[in-house]
């Protein structure tokens, strides 16, 4: 049903299945703050239902569930189809990184009494945002030795938080005359980790103390880690009605979770090969190792060819011009409060459904994946013989800014694509706003699209 509001047609039943998936979800975000917690609970998920690493997998029958892991930060599986994946396979593809503060390579120092830690912030942020909230530190360190060590500091309701000062009011008016955009510069995004300093230690040697005891780390061990700063606040229900979510990284998790549950949900075995990829770095342009440039994906399909006997010279080309993929992320949901920045008849509404975004891009369409109407066409029949609510969009009003997403990079690769995601209010803050009924509407579209 195009451009409807979800919640009219719940039966009371159809409310317990959203209340659930939200429910799912919530518990999801909270334990997946970054990605390579992200990846260790997909996993988790995946082995719960029947999926195996491609290490273990010996058969290649229709119905096989496996999966891909790259360095801990993406995960891509697949359930093989009835037919031979020559003839296409159907993709959904999510990103799991979020905007963050990521700690340099030498963050740890002293000043006036405290110890900092010094960090770049990663992604499109408004720095004012992130000041002044409880914020954790996530991720690991490793050390020469290659041991890994797992930071968790701020998630536990038992931690202690660290967080980001900010000026008082009573002494802000140079700084309240500077444009939004700079009241908190890049550099002063600094975290406050201690302030405490016994006889002749003082609070950074303190500071490192605690970090050796532990998790067993020195000062010279933090150029080889990868430590995010993140908000340590709770996902919950939003809303007297609890009808929204508000959480820390629903751009882009709340989609990489419902297209992972799409493809763990299959109750049969679909025709065309199944893929459900979660990718890193969209953020910052989807680059390096794990980011979906990378030949990750590409040459999970080109094994696969081989261990299903399908490789020749021209199969990998065959099977992405006969692919079709929906790019699972998230749009600019309609804020009232802001309505001079949007265009009403194509924005998204939350409680309308999925979104689909047959372009993203800036001012001309800049860098965007333009989607074929022939393509549009037969999304919409799969929605409509599904009874799914959807609706299309746009980011906001022609020239006002844009965005982008990973459809372009598999477009690229000769794949239909379209985005496809849900409504987001208060996009790249710390605490992001969904329907709960959009990620409904987006697990049963993402479902019913790996069946067609």
């Amino acid at each position: 049903m195009y451009s409807k509001k979800a919640w009219d047609k719940y039966s009371e039943e159809d409310f317990k299945k959203v209340d659930s998936l939200a429910s799912s979800y919530i518990d999801f975000i909270n334990n997946g703050k970054n990605e390579r917690l992200v990846v260790k609970e997909s996993v988790a998920l995946l082995k719960e239902k029947g999926f195996k690493d491609i290490k273990e997998v010996k058969e290649f029958a229709p119905g096989t569930k496996l999966y891909y892991v790259n360095r801990n930060k993406n995960v891509c599986a697949y359930i093989i189809g009835k037919k031979p994946m020559v003839e296409g396979i159907r993709v959904l593809g999510a990103h799991i990184d979020s905007p963050r503060l990521d700690l340099k390579q030498n963050p740890l120092y002293e000043r006036s009494g405290f110890a900092y830690l010094d960090t770049h912030y990663y992604g499109g942020v408004k720095k004012y945002q992130w000041v002044t909230i409880p914020l954790a530190l996530v991720g690991v360190v490793v050390k020469k030795d290659g041991t890994v060590v797992d930071i968790n500091i701020g998630l536990d309701d038992n931690d202690p938080v660290v967080g980001i000062s900010d000026l008082l009011i009573h002494l802000s008016q140079d700084q309240l005359s500077k444009p939004a955009g700079r009241v908190i510069e890049g550099e002063n995004l600094d975290v406050t980790i201690g302030s405490m300093a016994i006889k002749d230690k003082g609070v950074k040697e303190l500071v490192l103390e605690a970090l050796k005891e532990k998790y067993g780390i020195e000062e010279e061990d933090f150029l080889s880690s990868e430590i995010e700063v993140v908000p340590a606040d709770k996902a919950r229900f939003y809303g007297i009605d609890r009808s929204m979510i508000a959480g820390y990284g629903h751009d882009d998790r709340c989609c990489a979770y419902t297209s992972l549950k799409a493809i763990l949900d299959l109750e049969e075995v679909p025709t065309y090969t199944s893929c459900t990829i979660l990718v890193d770095k969209e953020e910052i342009g989807s680059v390096g190792a794990t980011g979906a440039q990378s030949r990750f994906f590409i040459d999970t399909i080109v094994d696969l060819l081989v261990k299903t006997n399908e490789y020749s010279p021209i199969a990998l080309g065959t099977l992405m011009s006969n692919s079709k993929m929906l790019s699972s992320d998230v749009s600019a949901g309609y804020d009232p409060l802001f309505a001079s920045v949007y265009e009403e008849k194509n924005s998204c509404y939350l409680g309308n459904g999925i979104v689909f975004n047959k372009y993203t891009g800036a001012r001309g369409k800049s860098g965007c994946n333009d989607c074929n109407p022939e393509y549009f066409a037969w999304i919409r029949k799969v929605m409509d013989e599904n009874n799914i609510n959807y609706q299309t969009a746009e980011l906001g009003r022609v020239d006002q800014g844009g965005g982008g997403t990973i459809a372009y990079i598999l477009g690229n690769e000769n794949m239909d694509v379209v985005d496809a995601g849900i409504a987001v209010l208060n996009m790249h803050a710390p605490m992001e706003i969904i329907s709960k009924a959009d990620l409904y509407e987006a697990y049963v579209a993402y479902k019913a699209f790996l069946l067609k």
